[in-house]
């Protein structure tokens, strides 16, 4: 049997979404460890949410790169790489015991490995493996699988650091985290060598970072990171600050990973039906409505749970609508680089709402503030992907060309 013959789009499709369940349900399980941490350790939390800030910094700073090296030399060498380290900072913030650890595992050498591993080279790979017609929906279902990682992965972190402790659990996952290096053999690959009419990657770049359209995209996914980051770490510390039973925080972070499944899904299949543009100007709309409807409802269990729910059908599901926007403008080519651009803005954004959450509490004793500037971002972003120029640059590049005749 040939690679060719094996490694056919649904099982291309079925790793990918493997591999983000594995990357990305893993770090959104680090907010469960910042309270035994921070208390085992004596440290705040704004140094705790450092170490997760400056992990989501080296991720969003390395995943161009990686993107670059996938694209030129194929994506599971990238992958495979990445799920060694991510074993190896695992292990190290598990086994270190010093805060040294807890930045140099949690953040340096975990940051590395999500960005290895990460959305722009899996959604590369299926985009490249999977026909036009069908993308929007197959980066639909490939984004699914970071909230089916997540809804699975936080109870089972939860019910393992009540096992074994934090230490244990943060084992249990750098040994599900080593699967990632067997699924990436089924991503290898890399786009079709290049023909006299294609761009080089350089061209390439240089003429989506002249897009005004790519510049406002970018510009959005600044505010996706900061509150996907902020929510990952602070909220199941904001739960426990009602009284109620830690495992609501921890069931809080599963919901949201559950109900973003579906959420995933469907901005899959809208894609594929409406202008991405206006759908992800909706979700980031949705989402200062949805955080100032929990700011202001009583604070219960069942407040908890609606709030994870509504959030959790808009968490990731601007994943696929923004690499399908990149895919739909640029072409699937250079998509792994140039959506790893767009990732870097996300993982600024997500640096600053990890960290200010954490500074906000050590020095207010209160998350409010961070809540407030969540909410006047998402309104901001629902006003900038509006106006974002849509049209393939295939068709732009063709009436230049038609024009100058």
């Amino acid at each position: 049997m040939t690679v060719k013959t094996w490694r056919v789009p649904t099982l291309v499709l079925i790793c990918g979404a493997a591999v983000l369940a594995l990357n990305m349900g893993t770090r959104q399980t680090f907010g469960l460890f910042l309270e035994p941490i921070t208390a085992e350790l004596g440290i705040g939390r704004g140094n705790f949410a450092l170490a997760i800030a400056v992990q989501n910094l080296i991720w969003g700073v390395m995943t161009p790169f990686f993107a670059v090296l996938a694209d030129r030399y194929g994506t599971a060498r990238c992958m495979a790489f990445g799920g060694v380290v991510y074993v190896a900072g695992l292990l190290v913030m598990a086994l270190g015991g010093t805060v040294f650890a807890v930045h140099l595992g949690g953040g340096v050498l975990v940051g590395i490995a999500v960005a290895a591993c990460g959305f722009p080279l899996v959604l590369g790979a299926v985009a490249r493996a999977v026909p036009p017609e069908r993308r929007s929906i197959s980066l639909g279902i490939a984004s699914a699988g970071g909230s089916l990682g997540q809804f699975l992965l936080l109870p089972f972190t939860q019910v393992t650091m009540g096992w074994l402790g934090w230490v244990g659990a943060l084992v249990m996952l750098a040994v599900l985290s080593a699967l990632i290096v067997p699924l990436s053999a089924v991503l290898a690959g890399k786009p079709a060598a290049q023909s006299a009419s294609d761009l080089s990657l350089g061209a390439a770049v240089k003429e989506a970072r002249q897009h005004r359209g790519f510049q406002l995209l970018t510009a959005g996914f600044f505010v996706c990171g900061f509150h996907v980051a902020f929510i990952a770490t602070h909220l199941p510390a904001y739960i426990n600050t009602f009284g109620l039973d830690p495992l609501v925080g921890a069931s809080a972070l599963g919901i949201i990973g559950f109900f973003n499944i579906v959420g995933g899904l469907l901005a899959g299949y809208l894609g594929g039906r409406f202008r991405k543009k206006y759908i992800l100007s909706g979700i980031y709309l949705a989402r200062s409505i949805s955080i100032t409807l929990f700011l202001v409802a009583p604070q219960t269990q069942l407040s908890v749970w609606l709030f994870s729910a509504s959030f959790g059908l808009l968490w990731l599901s601007t994943v696929p609508l923004t690499s399908g926007l990149v895919g739909d403008v640029f072409g699937a080519r250079y998509m792994a680089t140039l959506f790893g651009i767009v990732m870097f803005s996300h993982q600024i954004g997500s640096f600053f709402g990890a960290w200010l959450g954490g500074i906000s509490y050590d020095m207010t004793g209160s998350y409010d503030a961070v809540w407030i500037v969540a909410i006047a971002l998402g309104l901001v972003a629902a006003v900038l992907h509006w106006p974002i120029a849509d049209r393939p640059m295939s068709e732009t590049r063709a009436s230049v060309r038609q024009g100058a005749e």
